[in-house]
């Protein structure tokens, strides 16, 4: 039996004033908590207790070092009560990354809102397009679009968004044929699909347009800014397009196909609260972004 068990056995029956007393309250054997006695004095080779069938009295060396003991007793028990309270109460640091164009627009208003009532909830936001190493950077959950091959990381799918080929709704071209403004993770060549309608056969036929980058931008805003000045065409989340009053669809060019978008953990078993909760609220806040569009 380890010496901290010895010595909470220890502290019980003092405070218990006998041994079946103590016996009792932890569900143990009297001959149990007897050993438990006799192995603690032997090791510290000292006299704690003087015990007779009716009494118990502790001697000098025992009375202090009860004291010693009930000292870490209570400091055990406040450990304990503070550390069960994190599955009752959010509360500590909740770091939090994601791609720079869900940050703003899903995660940090899912979040704030979610934990505004709790006080003792830190967040710390970190906006990065690149994957960053989740255990190395002690990061508690990470928003990202499309499946992880990290297999040690806890995943799930919480939603969905498309990229819509767009420009500013100041430019009236053609948007088949003007310079294409490109996010940094973009290769060439960049194919684009329109919807176009055979006039003689009255059928609605897809039309594959390449196009070449002439600008490139590493962040979705800069991105953003680009277009809105005219620069040219490029693709933007469906929900962020659905929020700027300055672009708009290009005519006839048809959504890629849908990206989805995953939340992950590195904790396999006992998951945080605030970690629960913040899952929760960023689905809520994808599934009513998708549901006004």
């Amino acid at each position: 039996m380890n010496k901290l068990r010895l010595m909470s056995i220890f502290v019980e029956v003092v405070e218990c004033g006998s041994i079946s007393k103590a016996a009792e309250k932890l569900e143990l054997s009297k001959s149990v908590i007897s050993l438990a006695l006799k192995q603690l004095e032997q090791e510290l080779h000292l006299c704690l207790l003087k015990r007779t069938t009716r009494k118990q009295t502790l001697t000098t060396a025992g009375s202090r070092f009860y004291l010693q003991c009930a000292q870490m007793t209570q400091q055990a028990e406040a450990a304990w009560l503070e550390a069960s309270e994190f599955t009752k109460i959010p509360s500590g640091i909740l770091t939090v990354t994601a791609p720079h164009a869900l940050m703003g627009s899903i995660v940090v208003p899912a979040l704030t809102m979610a934990f505004s009532d709790y006080t003792a909830v830190n967040l710390n936001f970190i906006s990065d397009d690149e994957h960053v190493d989740i255990v190395q950077q002690n990061i508690d959950l990470a928003v990202r679009v499309g499946v992880s091959k990290n297999s040690n990381l806890k995943q799930r799918k919480i939603g969905q968004f498309s990229d819509v080929l767009c420009h500013a709704k100041t430019m009236m071209i053609d948007a088949q044929s003007v310079p294409y403004i490109a996010q940094h993770w973009q290769t060439e060549p960049i194919m684009q699909l329109f919807c176009c309608q055979q006039q003689q056969q009255q059928q609605q036929q897809q039309q594959k347009i390449q196009y070449q980058i002439k600008h490139r931008a590493n962040t979705l805003f800069d991105v953003v800014s680009l277009l809105e000045m005219g620069l040219g065409v490029g693709v933007v989340p469906d929900f962020i397009l659905k929020q700027n009053q300055r672009l708009q669809p290009a005519t006839d060019a048809l959504p890629s196909i849908a990206n989805p978008i995953y939340v992950l953990h590195p904790y396999q078993t006992h998951v945080p609260l605030t970690v629960t909760l913040a899952i929760a609220a960023i689905e809520k806040k994808i599934n009513e972004i998708v549901t006004n569009q």
